[in-house]
């Protein structure tokens, strides 16, 4: 995964948030009955829970084999 397509992914996503969140919340609610700050507050703790594994997952490791190799 590069860093082009992680950051268009979060891109993405925070401007469907912003742009489209009536009519995502609407789409959602269908199914789950959740209120808009819980709906609000579980978007962006995806956001920050896909950042933080990406860094966890990537970054880390290859910073490790940089200082050890």
């Amino acid at each position: 995964m590069t860093l082009e397509i992680i950051r268009d992914t979060l891109a993405w996503w925070f401007l469907v948030f912003c742009l489209a969140h009536d009519w995502t919340y609407r789409f959602h609610s269908r199914w789950f009955k959740v209120p808009v700050e819980a709906f609000d507050e579980m978007h962006y703790g995806g956001m920050g829970f896909f950042l933080m594994g990406i860094v966890l997952f990537n970054l880390v490791p290859y910073l490790a084999l940089r200082i050890a190799g």
